[in-house]
């Protein structure tokens, strides 16, 4: 069976749904709240294999998709080496998953600055009403909408992302401006710092427009830092006085808040990223936040990607888990029909989205319990340093 679907959300999560969908042959139209493309987002993503296969699957091109690393090092505060395996992966960015997804999906179909504002369910279909006004009707609705969905919010109101109680601040270098004595030792592996209290890591991805040329690449750097809920709500305040909900847009965050970040990283991160970090673009930071929705089907309306679940970013599957949820609820839609087959996709996808879900809170709450306090400053005595890198943004195998 095949029909009409619409699309709440125009990122990764909901490109992928709209293009696994129409690659089943449903006419789907996706709707996304931003007036512009969503471009420009230098942010890491650590590909799967699964992933890869779910982007073969709804016909999206795997050509030149990232970088290949075939180490992890964990580097100790003096910059020495503390630990090294062996795990080959390729690292690609939000910019390059966003464009091959966007360049599959018909541009008739993809329409900008219409945000999904509620759903009313018939017996024969879904409508929904958009907050710039009018409406529009379908067989199926997915909310992809992101981890602050309407959808969801309708669906599913006691669901409510909750703050972890850290932040990750996150920077790109260019590999041009990286530290000359640091190109061969740290640019080429996915590195580690995993002092008690705090954790880095970071790893190269490929340069504007997917640039992979050696010397035309990134650097992508990500830190978990602890912040106290109060302290939080000061940092989602702009220099204007505006106190953002949940998250901040990078530009908005405060110079002062930068300053305190360089001089805590100077105190207490490993010499080569402190290096590294004084080199980045501008940084900035988003809140640590995760839920997970109990069903991700009801009558006609489905949640997928972060609008169902968030996993906090250890785990490194928020893409791949939006691309799983994407093909399997195509698959469950076509062959069992809308009904029936939200109730079947539910039912695979909820215990998936779960397990994710808690490997993420096991490996965050690991870099708070790195030791005993006042231990293991340098990185080099982390108790679990070994599972720590071997799971982390590492697809968890049954």
């Amino acid at each position: 069976m095949t029909g009409t679907a619409i699309v709440a959300g125009g990122s990764i999560g909901g490109l992928f749904a709209a293009n696994a969908l129409r690659a089943k042959g449903w006419d789907v139209r996706l709707y996304e709240r931003s007036p512009v493309e969503l471009a420009g987002r230098g942010a890491g993503i650590v590909t799967h294999d699964k992933l890869i296969a779910a982007l073969e699957t709804v016909g999206a091109s795997t050509r030149d998709i990232g970088v290949a690393l075939e180490d992890r090092v964990a580097f100790a505060k003096d910059g020495s080496v503390a630990h090294r395996i062996h795990l080959p992966q390729i690292v690609t960015s939000w910019d390059r998953m966003y464009q091959v997804l966007r360049r599959n999906f018909p541009d008739d179909r993809h329409h900008l600055g219409r945000s999904v504002e509620k759903f009313t369910q018939t017996a024969d279909g879904v409508r929904v009403d958009f907050a710039e006004g009018g409406s529009a009707e379908a067989d199926l609705l997915v909310g992809a909408d992101g981890f602050r969905s309407n959808v969801r919010a309708q669906m599913l109101p006691d669901v409510v992302p909750q703050f972890s109680g850290y932040v990750v601040w996150r920077a790109l270098v260019s590999e041009a401006d990286f530290p000359d004595d640091l190109r061969d030792s740290v640019f080429p592996h996915f590195g580690f710092f995993l002092p008690r209290g705090n954790q880095i890591i970071a790893y190269p991805i490929a340069g504007p427009d997917n640039d992979l040329r050696p010397g035309h690449r990134r650097y992508n750097f990500v830190w978990y830092s602890r912040v106290a809920e109060a302290e939080l709500a000061q940092m989602l305040t702009d220099a204007d006085g505006v106190r953002h909900s949940l998250t901040i847009p990078p530009p908005k965050v405060r110079d002062d808040l930068l300053a305190a970040m360089f001089a805590d990283a100077e105190r207490d991160l490993a010499e080569p990223f402190v290096r590294i970090l004084d080199k980045s673009e501008r940084p900035f930071f988003t809140p640590i936040y995760d839920h997970h929705s109990p069903i991700m089907g009801q009558g006609r309306v489905a949640l997928s990607g972060d609008a169902a679940c968030v996993a906090r970013p250890h785990v490194g599957m928020g893409v791949t888990k939006a691309a799983e949820d994407a093909v399997t609820l195509a698959e469950c839609v076509t062959e069992h029909g809308v009904i029936d087959g939200l109730a079947a996709y539910s039912e695979i996808r909820v215990p998936a989205s779960m397990k994710a879900h808690q490997l993420a809170r096991d490996l965050g709450k690991q870099i708070f319990e790195a030791g005993e306090e006042g231990s293991n400053t340098d990185g080099r005595s982390h108790p679990a340093w070994e599972w720590a890198m071997k799971t982390t943004a590492v697809y968890p195998e049954d």
